[in-house]
């Protein structure tokens, strides 16, 4: 307990990678009792049509395939120590955002991956937790994201006036209910030592309010109102 481990040679992306981390652990503690799955990165605010498959698949690799892949690499370790499983997911991953197709794309994916995989593990010992928050606002998420496409921005693009309706809803309404990255932390450590701590556990009150419209929304069609106005 309370013992920590420098990862900082770990590249998520990079075969291998997370399986020679948890070796690295192995070795020098001799078991393993959690994984939190916190590596992540904004992909470039863009719409499918205009951008690549290649960004696509880098910001995939980022938020699916490394959580994926250290995932796997830990499960022997923690169903012999019968440990706990987080996953940094967000409420993009619950409520897609416009103009973020693949970050949404890639925390929903997230979030099927870990709720099939809960029962499972669940069986054998471990315990599968995605911890949902909404903004946050001092760490460099959004300062190290790719540059918003200037094709984006452009008076001959069909998208730019919906565009220009998204950013003004950016700097408003998408800061609403923001955390620091403390809070969050708070909340990943509770998840951690609870007793029973639930599939999902949003980080504040407002990211519970705002996944709750999807389990209201079974037909999807107020949501989709609801996303439509931040474009305008």
């Amino acid at each position: 307990a309370g013992v920590t481990v420098d990862v900082a040679g770990l590249d998520v992306t990079a075969p291998g990678s997370a399986e020679e981390c948890v070796r690295s652990v192995i070795a020098r503690h001799g078991r393993l009792d959690a994984l939190v799955n916190n590596a992540g990165g904004a992909g470039q605010r863009a719409t499918l049509e205009l951008g690549t498959v290649a960004a696509l698949r880098a910001c995939m690799e980022v938020n699916f395939f490394g959580v994926a892949a250290a995932t796997r690499a830990a499960l022997p370790h923690l169903r012999a120590s019968q440990g706990r499983l987080v996953t940094i997911s967000s409420v993009r991953g619950v409520i897609g955002q416009p103009f973020n197709e693949c970050y949404s794309a890639a925390k929903f994916a997230v979030e099927g991956l870990m709720e099939a995989l809960a029962p499972v593990a669940a069986e054998v010992g471990v315990t599968v937790s995605l911890v949902e928050p909404a903004a946050v606002i001092d760490t460099g998420f959004v300062a190290n994201a790719p540059p918003d496409l200037p094709e984006m921005f452009s008076a001959a693009s069909p998208y730019a006036a919906a565009f220009a309706g998204y950013r003004g809803w950016v700097s408003t309404g998408a800061v609403e209910g923001a955390q620091t990255a403390a809070e969050v932390a708070e909340v990943v450590v509770r998840t951690l030592t609870g007793d029973r701590p639930a599939l999902r556990v949003q980080t504040s009150e407002y990211a519970r309010r705002y996944v709750a419209r999807k389990l209201a929304d079974p037909d999807g069609e107020a949501l989709q109102a609801r996303m439509r106005s931040w474009l305008r």
